[in-house]
């Protein structure tokens, strides 16, 4: 009987979509490879994030990984990788996220791994940094892009951004587990609205994220302002909470992903209007479910979503609001199904992990 091969994935963002992604990706693969991740922990990280993973998952906690910029812990993290590469002798390194993206290049030619980067959404589109800083993270990228390592975009757009600062790059698309998720919503509580002063029989538009630039909170926020016969739920928390303002908007803190599932089921629509994003979780999930959505026109959303075919892609805030306007009148049944359709053709987890074996195989192979 053959050994299996040792995939080890290195990630600072562990929250979130990237979080989601990772347990999908991790679970799907360790059937063929023996998997360990070696992460950072974030607000976001559930309290029991070892229960999502499948047994025999190696969890190796990085104690300096810092999302921002940090010379020193940057500097400590980057040596206890190295000592986790060398205890673990992986066959394939997975970096995830701009962090270990770049912490993780920097390993090239300690080791006979392959490489793979999946960058979540290049932090050279981060808005919210100045122009300077978005240059210096294009050019380090465009640096690290010459190292021996492929990149796997989420998405066609993401591989479209991709290709600006590396030439060796492709993409498999993000995707959801429609298992889970049925047993999730099968099994689902029933979740008491007035826990979170959420109103009954009022129409309700949701989303779900960190509350921070990326997921622009303030534009959240105007379209709620301007339908307030309306409800607004935003399922997450984070530091740019203060920019929902509207009386007509619920914050219902951090939820693990189950209990966040089962709120969903009581509304009416999906809504995402971020700046940037790579391929989201949230999203799909949200297609499954049978939810119209409503997305800004930005790399990722638009991988999706198709403008009046599976749902709704928005430029600007009116358009946010005649969107959902047309959702309350009931003008979305097709578009909802369409979407359906997608995730159960296209956006999902076995798609994801077959395509992943078939790269990482033909890695090994080489």
């Amino acid at each position: 009987m053959n050994k299996k091969k040792k995939v080890l994935h290195l990630v600072e963002a562990m929250g979130g979509g990237v979080f989601t992604y990772l347990v999908e990706l991790a679970n799907g693969m360790s059937d063929e490879f023996d998997v360990s991740i070696a992460f950072g922990m974030r607000k976001e990280t559930p309290e029991n994030y070892e229960d999502y993973f499948n047994e025999g998952i190696k969890l190796i906690k990085v104690e300096n990984f810092t999302r921002s910029l940090n010379v020193v812990k940057d500097i400590k993290a980057y040596i206890e990788l190295r000592k986790i590469v060398k205890k673990e002798k992986p066959d394939i390194i997975h970096l995830h996220s701009s962090k270990a993206g770049a912490l993780g290049r920097l390993l090239v030619g300690t080791g006979k791994a392959k490489m793979f980067y999946t960058p979540h959404g290049y932090s050279f589109l981060m808005e919210n940094e100045s122009g300077i800083k978005q240059q210096i993270y294009k050019t380090m990228e465009k640096i690290l892009g010459k190292r021996k390592c492929l990149t796997v975009a989420c998405g066609k757009s993401e591989w479209e951004q991709s290709r600006i600062v590396t030439k060796n790059s492709t993409y498999i698309s993000n995707g959801v587990n429609i298992d889970k998720l049925n047993a999730n919503l099968i099994n689902a509580n029933e979740q008491n609205l007035e826990d979170f002063n959420i109103k009954k029989n009022v129409f309700t538009a949701y989303t779900v994220g960190r509350i921070n630039y990326q997921k622009w909170p303030e534009l959240f926020n105007e379209i709620a302002q301007k339908l307030p016969e309306m409800q607004f739920v935003w399922i997450g928390d984070g530091d740019m909470r203060d920019k929902l303002t509207a009386d007509n908007i619920v914050i219902t803190g951090w939820l693990e992903h189950k209990e966040a599932m089962e709120l969903s089921t009581k509304f009416d629509t999906f809504i995402l209007a971020s700046r940037y994003e790579g391929l989201p979780i949230s999203l799909l999930e949200a297609m499954y479910m049978k939810k119209a959505c409503v997305v800004s026109n930005v790399v990722g959303n638009r991988d999706v979503i198709k403008n009046d075919y599976n749902g709704y892609i928005c430029d600007e805030t009116d358009q946010f609001v005649e969107a959902l306007k047309d959702i309350e009148k009931g003008n979305s049944d097709k578009l909802i199904e369409q979407a359906y359709s997608d995730i159960l053709n296209e956006f999902n987890s076995k798609c994801l992990c077959n395509k992943y074996k078939e790269v990482y195989n033909e890695s090994r192979s080489k």
